[in-house]
C-alpha cells in the first residue's frame, strides 16, 4: 500500500519581479528567529570561454576579496561577527552565495550583497593569489584524488561538444592564465540583476523585506555590464543560449587511469535526459532501486551475495540546464576483479530490462525518494536551497511537478527507462592500484 507523505506548501512563498530584472523568491517561517539569504547568478562552467575553464569558480573566490566599499575578506568577518555563516559555491550551471543569520540582521547581508554585484575590485595581487590557492585545490581534489580524476575523465570522455566536458574547477593551464582583465570582463558580463536571482527564507515578513530589497538593488542598472564589456547590447538571454548541443553518442568508450589506489575502481555514465523530461521520474526510481540501501539490487547482488564489491552505487544527475548522466560505480572487493564486478552490474540491469520490477519494490523506493525530499527542507537554508534549484531549472512551481512525477512512476516505467538509456553507448573508467598490472587487476581485453 502507497504511503504518501503530504505535500509540501508553498503558500508562504511571494515573488517579486524588479524593474531591473531581478527576481525575488521569500519563504515565511516563523519557527526560529533565523533567515538564510541566498543570490543566485545563472552563470557557471558551462558559460566559459575554450582557453578560461574555471574562470566562474575563481570568481567565486575573488566575490570575498573586496570592493571599493569593504576589505578583502571584511565580508565574511562582518557576518560571522554577528554570529552568522556565509559561503557560496559553483556548478555547471550557477554560481550561489549564501548568508544565514538571525532574522534581525538580514539588513547585513543586502548591503554587502548589493554592493559585490557591481563594485567587486578585483586587485591584481589578490587575483594572483587566489589562483594559486585554486590551483592547489585543483591539485589535492583531484589530481592527488584517484575517483575524482577518473571521474573528471569520465565526464570529458562523455562530451565532444557540449561544455559539460570540462571540470567546473578547471583544466590547471587553463586557471594558471586567468588574468585580473578576463576576471573583471566575466563578472561584467554575468553578474547582472537580470541574470540573477534572490532566494530569502525564514522569520521575516516578505512585504517589509521586498521594501528593503528594492531600496538597495533595484537601482543597480540591468545593462551596465553589457554595456561595459562591449556585447553590443546583446542580453543576457541571448548569451546564455551561446552552448553547444551535444549530439548523439554513436558508441561505447574506455578509459584505464593507472594511480596510486588501494582497490579498483569502476565507473559508468550513461547520457539521459534532464529534469523536467518525461522519462527523468522514471531514472529517479531507477537509480534508487538499484543502489539506495542494503536491499537494493545491486548492493544485494554484487555487495552481499557475491562478494565482488566492498561498495556500489548509483546516481541519476538531472537537476542540469542541460541533459547530463547516468552514473553507477563500484569498488572491487579486496582479491576480485573489477572486470568481475562490471560483468554483474550489467546483468543485473539485463534482468530489469527483461522484466519489471515489483509494484512493491518501486513503490518503496517512491517513498524513500518523496520522504528524502520533503525532510531536506526542514531548515531555512535547505528550503531556500531547493526553491533556488527549482528557480534554475525553470521556475520554483516544478517542485510540485517533480513530487507529482515520481509518484506516477510504474515498474513499466522503470524498465523501459532502463532499455532506454542504460544501454551499449556509455563511457566507462577503470581505475587500476598502480602496485598491480592490468591482468592482476583484471582488465585485459
Amino acid at each position: 500500500m502507497a504511503f504518501l507523505l503530504p505535500s509540501v506548501s508553498f503558500a508562504s512563498v511571494k515573488e517579486y519581479d524588479l524593474k531591473n530584472g531581478l527576481r525575488v523568491l521569500i519563504i515565511e517561517d516563523t519557527k526560529s528567529p533565523l533567515a538564510t539569504f541566498q543570490i543566485w547568478y545563472r552563470v557557471g562552467s558551462r558559460n566559459e570561454p575554450l582557453g578560461k575553464t574555471g574562470i566562474s569558480h575563481l570568481l567565486e573566490h575573488m566575490m570575498f576579496k573586496g570592493t571599493s566599499k569593504y576589505a578583502s575578506k571584511e565580508f565574511s568577518n562582518i557576518i560571522q561577527r554577528n554570529g552568522g555563516i556565509d559561503n557560496a559555491f559553483t556548478t555547471r550551471d550557477y554560481t550561489m552565495y549564501f548568508q544565514t543569520l538571525a532574522s534581525d540582521r538580514i539588513d547585513i547581508s543586502l548591503d554587502l550583497e548589493s554592493d559585490r554585484i557591481s563594485n567587486l575590485l578585483l586587485e591584481p595581487v589578490e587575483v594572483v593569489n587566489e589562483r594559486n590557492v585554486v590551483m592547489e585545490e585543483r591539485r589535492m581534489r583531484y589530481e592527488d584524488n584517484p575517483r575524482n580524476l577518473l571521474f573528471e575523465e569520465v565526464v570529458a570522455a562523455s562530451f565532444k561538444a557540449h561544455s559539460y566536458r570540462w571540470p567546473v574547477i578547471g583544466w590547471m593551464a587553463d586557471i594558471e592564465s586567468i588574468e585580473r582583465e578576463d576576471l573583471h570582463d566575466y563578472y561584467r558580463k554575468f553578474y547582472s540583476p537580470d541574470n540573477a536571482f534572490i532566494v530569502v527564507s525564514g522569520d521575516v515578513v516578505a512585504d517589509e523585506l521586498i521594501v528593503k530589497i528594492r531600496g538597495k538593488f533595484e537601482a543597480i542598472p540591468s545593462a551596465i555590464h553589457g554595456i561595459q564589456s562591449g556585447l553590443n547590447n546583446r542580453s543576457i538571454s541571448d548569451i546564455k543560449k551561446n552552448i553547444t548541443e551535444e549530439p548523439l553518442a554513436v558508441a561505447e568508450k574506455r578509459i584505464y587511469l593507472t594511480k596510486d589506489a588501494e582497490l579498483p575502481y569502476l565507473l559508468m555514465a550513461y547520457h539521459v535526459p534532464n529534469f523536467p523530461h518525461e522519462d527523468s521520474y522514471a531514472l529517479e526510481v531507477l537509480a534508487a532501486l538499484l543502489s539506495d540501501g542494503k536491499s537494493s539490487r545491486l548492493y544485494k547482488n554484487v555487495v552481499r551475495e557475491k562478494g565482488l564489491a566492498s561498495s556500489v552505487f548509483s546516481d541519476y544527475l538531472g537537476f542540469y540546464k542541460s541533459p547530463f548522466l547516468f552514473f553507477i560505480g563500484a569498488t572491487a572487493a579486496i582479491k576480485k576483479d573489477i572486470s568481475d564486478v562490471e560483468t554483474e552490474i550489467l546483468k543485473e540491469i539485463e534482468n530489469i530490462k527483461t522484466e519489471p520490477p515489483s509494484e512493491r519494490e518501486v513503490q518503496k523506493v517512491k517513498n524513500q525518494i518523496e520522504a528524502s525530499f520533503i525532510f531536506a527542507q526542514d531548515a531555512n537554508y535547505s528550503r531556500a536551497l531547493y526553491a533556488g534549484m527549482f528557480e534554475m531549472m525553470g521556475g520554483w512551481r516544478l517542485m510540485d511537478k517533480y513530487l507529482e512525477g515520481i509518484r506516477m512512476v510504474t515498474p513499466a516505467d522503470v524498465q523501459a527507462a532502463a532499455k532506454k538509456y542504460l544501454n551499449d553507448v556509455k563511457t566507462v573508467g577503470i581505475l587500476i592500484p598502480a602496485k598491480k598490472t592490468k591482468e592482476e587487476a583484471g582488465h585485459a581485453n
